[in-house]
């Protein structure tokens, strides 16, 4: 279920039987000459809205805009401060603390806002500890990556073995193309697997990385392979909402 798409009343009677919630998060920013800027909030979204399907959880609009100052050299790209998203993720919880949610559960779709979403955990407990004492309901955080679980790993694996990579990966950019296969992009790659490497800032990025890629072919994805690693993600990652939102 959508929050965006429920009444105040349907929300009310959702909390009168769960307190869990999954927060979809990704990144707006490139993805090579053949991943939508979109993917990662893209692949975010749809496997959460699978798993609320799945589940019977609600899931709240989409945070698509995260932490991905690195790819600021393409065009297109866009970035919050990690300040910025911290402040964001905080008020977000809060307001739905107010309304009695308790468990928030960020299933997240780009590795760059892993530590400012562990950061923004550490703000959202450490404000609940140092508040004058009264009633505060427990609640609790889960960052969970959508790409991070046995059976997604064995899919790539089997499919693109090396060639998977690290940013602009086949497997997302095959999620992209089961959710939107009108917008299905087509380039040369050279070389067909991407160098590897690190970086620091987005000129870094683009010196070492000029067309966006790291380590990855997603030359090789398809919207058939799309859909068996959507379906992958989305047992497993109900099946981890499930056990963690009961405990």
């Amino acid at each position: 279920m959508q929050l965006q798409l429920q009444t105040w009343q349907e929300v009310e009677a959702y909390l009168q039987n769960s307190r869990g919630i999954i927060l979809p998060i990704g990144s707006t920013e490139q993805h090579g000459p053949v991943g939508l800027i979109g993917t990662d909030a893209i692949c975010a979204e749809v496997i959460a809205r699978g798993v609320g399907e799945e589940t019977g959880a609600l899931v709240a609009p989409t945070i698509a805009v995260g932490m991905a100052q690195h790819h600021l050299g393409f065009a297109g790209s866009m970035t919050l401060r990690p300040s910025t998203l911290i402040a964001v993720l905080q008020d977000m919880v809060e307001s739905l603390v107010k309304h009695g949610f308790e468990r928030f559960y960020f299933l997240n779709g780009h590795g760059g806002n892993i530590a400012t979403v562990a950061a923004a955990f550490s703000e959202i407990y450490t404000s609940r500890s140092i508040a004058a004492p009264g009633y505060t309901p427990a609640i609790k955080c889960r960052l969970k990556n959508w790409w991070q679980n046995h059976e997604v790993h064995e899919i790539a694996k089997q499919l693109y073995g090396d060639a998977e990579g690290s940013h602009a990966t086949p497997s997302e950019v095959a999620v992209t193309q089961f959710a939107y296969p009108k917008a299905i992009k087509s380039a040369a790659l050279d070389p067909p697997v991407a160098p590897r490497g690190d970086f620091a800032d987005a000129a870094d990025y683009r010196r070492k990385f000029p067309d966006g890629r790291i380590g990855s072919n997603p030359g090789l994805a398809t919207p058939e392979a799309g859909r068996r690693l959507y379906e992958a993600a989305v047992a497993a990652v109900s099946k981890d909402y499930l056990s963690w939102v009961a405990a």
